[in-house]
């Protein structure tokens, strides 16, 4: 199920651009140097998959322990569910009930030392942005890990989340060198592909905790079984 995440990302990684576009257009890069700017805008990167493999290791331990509690089928299952419900309730649902306002002080936090980086330009203020920016709520993130609390150890947890990140890359860097790159009619049909990716790899964690006994795709229970026993042995 690990390629999964990184076609999502590369998918999800258009609607990234709508919400965190303009913090990478912003970044302080050094517009006269090419080599340089590239550089930066790794850096950038890299503080980004830093952010999502910390989040996959934290949300992987999660997962690791129902995993071997034996909620394997039952948790694969229920993610796949979540997916789908995130695809398909409109953005304004959840910004109505404000979902992240019991960490609203940590999330303010963060944006504020955002901003101050800003003003910097060297390689760990660009480090820092990208951290930062993968830390900041976001609907695609949260449904990547619901994705990563279903693997099988924290370890491939983690690796969801840095395939996920990767997927995400090439779209995020070019708005760096070409802001107007896509436009606006051509974003908006996007836009509605996002949710039926979305709906598709849900539908195929479900298929995976239903244990049809299909290859790779739908383990059988006692395949299940024996993956958690190697888990234990690791």
């Amino acid at each position: 199920m690990l390629y999964t995440a990184l076609v999502f990302g590369l998918i999800s990684s258009l609607h990234c651009i709508g919400m965190c576009g303009p913090i990478a257009m912003m970044l302080p890069v050094d517009q006269k140097n090419p080599t340089k700017k590239a550089a930066q805008i790794l850096t950038y990167q890299l503080g980004r998959l830093t952010a999502y493999g910390m989040l996959g290791g934290l949300f992987g331990l999660l997962g690791k322990g129902l995993f071997l509690a034996g909620f394997q089928q039952q948790l694969s299952i229920l993610v796949g569910v979540l997916m789908i419900f995130i695809a398909v309730v409109p953005d304004q649902v959840f910004a109505k009930y404000n979902f992240s306002k019991p960490i609203y002080k940590v999330i303010s936090k963060i944006k504020s030392n955002l901003g101050a980086q800003f003003k910097r330009k060297s390689p760990d203020a660009l480090f820092t942005i990208g951290l930062l920016n993968g830390f900041l709520p976001c609907g695609m993130v949260y449904a990547a890990l619901f994705g990563a609390i279903a693997m099988q150890n924290t370890a491939l947890s983690i690796s969801y989340m840095l395939l996920f990140g990767l997927g995400t890359i090439p779209m995020m860097s070019a708005v760096v060198y070409f802001s107007n790159f896509l436009s606006q009619p051509f974003r908006n049909k996007i836009q509605k592909v996002i949710p039926l990716v979305t709906i598709l790899i849900g539908t195929l964690f479900i298929i995976r905790g239903l244990g049809l006994n299909i290859d790779y795709l739908s383990p059988s229970n006692l395949d299940l079984f024996v993956q958690a026993e190697a888990n234990c042995h690791n």
